[in-house]
């Protein structure tokens, strides 16, 4: 079975209007990433200081990916499809449009006058062009699956001393 037009249709407007997409390399579990779309693919940045990690997903040059969009006011899927992956290589027309593209987008870049020159020496810049396979089937049931582990938690028990120090801060602000 071929895409459609209609599919090819739902798959760009999906990725234009969603910040995120869920890749699914060869290797590793699913991971959200940002990006941009850009002629026909979703075009994003990664591996290198301060940017989002691809390693650990399998995204190889002339791999395959699994991609699915969510919806960007609800946060359902929309939908997914089998992505062809292409690594740009630095200073390529194709590179160089992708990456004019993403510094448009990139949030809070420490260094966004040179953004350009890092990406080049540091990271990585693929582009995930859908394959002429079908969308992805709807799934039946739920697709939640526990986070990632990381050391950047936030959950952590609240200090003993905390609701004495909170009850009594709130006691100064009443006489106060």
């Amino acid at each position: 079975m071929t895409q459609t037009l209609m599919d090819r249709a739902l798959i760009e407007e999906a990725a234009k209007k969603s910040g995120l997409i869920w890749v699914r390399g060869s290797e590793g579990p699913e991971r959200a990433l940002w990006h941009v779309w850009h002629e026909g693919a979703a075009c994003l940045v990664g591996d290198g200081p301060g940017e989002q990690p691809l390693q650990g997903l399998g995204l190889v040059d002339g791999g395959t990916a699994t991609v699915t969009v969510r919806s960007k006011d609800k946060g359902g899927r929309l939908v997914g499809w089998t992505a062809r992956v292409v690594e740009t290589a630095p200073g390529s027309e194709a590179w160089t449009a992708a990456v004019d593209e993403l510094k448009g987008k990139r949030l809070n870049a420490p260094d966004a006058e040179r953004i350009t020159d890092r990406w080049a020496r540091e990271c990585r810049v693929l582009r995930l062009e859908p394959t002429e396979g079908p969308v992805a089937e709807q799934p039946d049931g739920s697709l939640a699956a526990p986070p990632l582990a990381t050391s950047a938690i936030t959950r952590r028990p609240i200090p003993a001393a905390l609701p004495k120090l909170l009850a009594r801060r709130r006691g100064k602000k009443r006489h106060g």
